[in-house]
């Protein structure tokens, strides 16, 4: 039987980032299929009275230290272009509704890769819709459909409604990821996660 990996994200986050790019190989190891669940994260933090880490930790430079060199030595370790968005913390309402619509769809992998490249490799800036635009002309994807879906108040509802699910869940920040009814959260758990993942294969 196929497990399955419920990948919740957002595509602020650069640990959901660098969590995204290793997930695959994990994935094919353990014969196991990726679901992606956009939410908002600013949301997700509202609802759980928690906030971003570098902001949690903006006055000790210890720890914003570390966790920006913890960013980089994951990413090198597995051979990954990564960097810093200039434009850190970075809007991406217009893009987490274009996930929504992504959702599904056959070139819903072309579009999360797409936006989270141009965002921690590329240090775009994609909360305006023209930069989003040309990503999207860039990469062959449907525009016209995914503009539209950056207005439209039945993609708002839905993303609010995943977010709102997660958060039940026990969602408190991102990358979560769930195998069965187990939770992994932070891209330094997906030693535990395949653990759990060998336990089914």
């Amino acid at each position: 039987m196929t497990q399955r990996i419920e990948f919740v994200y957002d595509f602020c986050s650069p640990n959901a980032f660098l969590a995204y790019k290793a997930l695959p190989a994990l994935a094919d190891k353990h014969r196991a299929k990726v679901n992606h669940v956009p939410v908002l994260l600013a949301t997700v933090f509202k609802a759980t009275n928690n906030q971003n880490p570098f902001q949690a930790f903006s006055e000790n430079r210890q720890k914003t230290a570390y966790l920006t060199h913890d960013l980089h030595r994951f990413a090198r370790a597995r051979g990954l272009s990564f960097h810093m968005s200039p434009h850190f913390p970075v809007n991406t309402k217009f893009a987490m509704r274009g996930a929504v619509l992504a959702s599904g769809k056959p070139w819903e992998d072309k579009y999360i890769g797409a936006i989270f490249d141009a965002i921690w490799v590329h240090g775009q800036k994609v909360d305006e819709i023209g930069v989003l635009t040309e990503i999207l002309h860039e990469n062959d994807l449907p525009v016209r459909k995914i503009r539209e879906a950056m207005s439209s108040a039945e993609v708002k509802q839905r993303l609010k409604d995943q977010t709102k699910a997660a958060v039940k869940r026990g969602v408190f920040g991102v990358p979560s990821m769930f195998v069965g009814h187990e939770m992994f959260f932070g891209k330094n758990s997906l030693g535990n996660m395949e653990l759990e993942l060998s336990k089914g294969s």
